[in-house]
């Protein structure tokens, strides 16, 4: 875990620690949002359920206008709280002002106005995409400053997933206990998981901010260059000309993000447990601790690999074993008929049905699941290359770059379930008591299957064309801080570029 060779910017054990948990205190907000947000938009509010999964499509393609805007912003910053400390800050305080005024402020219009309603619903959603968009745009961007070892990155995933068990793990177990008692789509539902969410999410906040407290500062910034010009917006089209590899990780990243928000959607998980298997609380949690907890190896060798032979090549090997395994689970879901006595799934009876599913799927889950946020250090390596390349530190526009593509194609995921069901005739989305349909069978194997399957395999198309190595990015930090110490003697940065290579 320790790289002794490395003379460059490496992080101290709890910083490395604290600071992902800022990715956690987003996560809460991005599944509420995604999982939840239309039943209350159609179950409280009475909106019409084409406008509410319409809305949530429109407000990720907003959310991804927003990011260039916001990096050019975060870029410019340099002030006595640093580059990412206040955008931290801000983003959670106007996340938890626009949860409180989408989730109660809106209920307590009457229905008599429903027009107002309407209005109201989308002026908390672009609120909430505003403060989401500067506090996400902090955690990849932030990763630039923590540290430059290549072998001390990869450990963000590790510390990321603690993180995510105290923020996304949160709402994944207690949200459903509550939508089994209250259902998704009631007040009570909605009274108890968001004001929860609120204070989990800031004290998170609160962690990360100790993390990068003694790194947000101008010494940690790129080559060290203060004197250079500040930055546009048009440089978006230069970098995303010029810098494959920021391309591929976008392209690797925004598929696998899309399967995962369309996979991981309530509404998929209640059609298979419930609707198909007519078990859903013997199942879903119970499965979910089943995979969660086989994914913890798959965390630790994933991290070995990084730390070895580089992010691209842990990236492109588990998500290579997570394709081979969802085959068997495409298989058993294949082989499931309405009323089969042999292919059921059954926590209560187990079978050999079941014990081959748990098998497929947790290999598979945790292999997937172990690289999920590993792009995240990986913007932060491709924001380094760029300034090897151009000499430009930039990390709030290569960010929210890797942002923009990343929300623009997992805003597909809820409109994708959505459709998705209204093609099988169903009018409102399935929970715990939808009964099964014809054609959810086939529903739920795209969605469940065959589109992480798709996603993984252009990962691998994405991985093959990306040359950011391990050694590669050794090589890269030894150049950057070649110019950094070149520059902070009196250097001109034409020259230092021209001279270290």
């Amino acid at each position: 875990m320790e790289n002794q060779k490395f003379q460059g910017n490496r992080a101290k054990l709890y910083q490395i620690v604290l600071f992902p948990f800022n990715n956690g205190a987003t996560n809460i907000y991005f599944l509420l949002t995604m999982n939840y947000i239309v039943y209350h938009a159609n179950g409280v509010l009475g909106l019409v359920l084409i406008f509410a999964n319409l809305m949530v499509t429109i407000m990720r393609i907003f959310d991804a206008i927003t990011d260039p805007i916001i990096g050019v912003i975060i870029d410019k910053t340099d002030g006595k709280f640093g580059k990412f400390r206040p955008y931290i800050v801000l983003g959670n305080v106007i996340m938890a002002v626009s949860a409180l005024l989408m989730y109660f402020g809106t209920r307590a219009i009457p229905d008599t106005q429903m027009w107002l309603r309407y209005v109201g619903f989308v002026a908390a959603y672009i609120i909430y995409v505003i403060g989401y968009t500067f506090q996400t745009a902090c955690t990849r961007s932030g990763q630039t400053v923590l540290t430059s070892d290549p072998s001390q990155r990869p450990l963000f995933i590790i510390f990321n997933t603690v993180a995510s068990l105290f923020g996304m793990g949160f709402v994944q177990i207690v949200a459903p206990i509550l939508g089994e008692r209250y259902g998704y789509g009631s007040t009570a539902f909605f009274d108890v998981i968001v004001p929860i969410s609120i204070v989990i999410s800031a004290v998170l906040t609160v962690l990360a901010l100790i993390g990068i407290w003694e790194k947000d500062r101008p010494e940690f910034y790129g080559v060290g260059d203060k004197t250079g010009e500040k930055p546009k917006l048009s440089e978006y089209l230069e970098i995303l000309k010029n810098n494959k590899e920021l391309r591929m990780l976008m392209l690797a990243g925004g598929s696998t993000k899309l399967a995962f928000a369309v996979a991981s959607n309530m509404s998929v998980a209640c059609m298979l447990y419930a609707s198909m298997m007519g078990d859903y609380s013997g199942l879903y949690l119970p499965l979910f601790g089943i995979t969660f907890a086989a994914s913890i190896p798959f965390f630790l060798l994933s991290v070995k690999t990084a730390q070895k032979k580089g992010q691209k090549v842990a990236l492109a090997l588990y998500t290579r074993i997570a394709l081979i395994s969802y085959v068997g689970v495409l298989a058993l879901l294949l082989l499931w008929e309405p009323g089969s006595r042999f292919a059921i799934l059954s926590l209560r009876n187990i079978n050999l049905y079941t014990i081959l599913f748990i098998i497929f799927y947790s290999v598979g889950y945790g292999s997937y699941y172990s690289t999920a946020d590993m792009p995240i250090p990986m913007v932060a390596d491709c924001s380094d290359y760029e300034t090897y390349r151009s000499g430009k530190y930039i990390p709030g526009i290569i960010g929210t770059l890797f942002s923009l593509v990343d929300k623009l194609v997992s805003s597909l995921g809820s409109t994708i379930v959505g459709a998705a069901v209204v093609l099988i005739g169903i009018e409102n989305l399935p929970d715990t008591g939808t009964p099964y349909m014809p054609g959810m069978k086939w529903v739920v194997i795209v969605l469940f299957c065959v589109l992480p399957m798709l996603s993984w395999i252009l990962a691998q198309y994405a991985m093959h064309k990306y040359s950011l190595s391990g050694e590669k990015m050794e090589h890269i930090q030894r150049v950057n801080g070649q110019r950094r110490e070149a520059i902070t003697k009196g250097m001109p940065v034409d020259e230092a570029m021209k001279k270290y290579k």
